[in-house]
């Protein structure tokens, strides 16, 4: 009995791994707290279907390798290479979400990841329920 107890637990982890945050994610959402706490007033509601999108489409990505580094970039519509690459160190411990510093390995920014699925990323900064960044997994 021990025996077969011992192959299914091996079985369920070998088949159902836990949720990882490494590949290219692509940012899809973000909701600034200033947005979140101001309501439009008459004016800007009426404004607002003039202000379309721009000519020129980018997409913000962001990269989380398997070691703990990763980069951010931006890329636009039509080119192979990014730019503006930035990269940095992270870690992942529990439900929070580390940057860290390249060479001192200090922790710099903190943020509560809320949702991640194969598909699906989304955080915001730790101590603020407002800032909700929200990815879509592209690679």
């Amino acid at each position: 009995m021990r025996y077969l107890t011992a192959i299914l637990f091996v079985g369920m982890a070998t088949v159902a791994p836990g949720q990882t945050i490494v590949g290219t994610w692509q940012l899809t959402e973000e909701k600034p707290c200033l947005a979140q706490q101001m309501e439009l007033t008459d004016t800007e509601n009426e404004l607002l279907p003039g202000f379309g999108p721009s000519g020129n489409a980018v997409a913000r990505t962001i990269r989380f390798g398997p070691k703990g580094k990763g980069e951010e970039g931006i890329f636009e519509a039509g080119k192979k290479k990014g730019t503006d690459k930035t990269p940095f160190r992270y870690q992942l411990s529990g439900g929070e979400l580390q940057f860290l510093d390249k060479k001192s390995g200090i922790v710099k920014e903190r943020f509560v990841v809320d949702e991640l699925t194969p598909v699906k990323l989304r955080f915001h900064r730790v101590g603020r329920d407002c800032g909700m960044r929200t990815f879509s997994k592209i690679k």
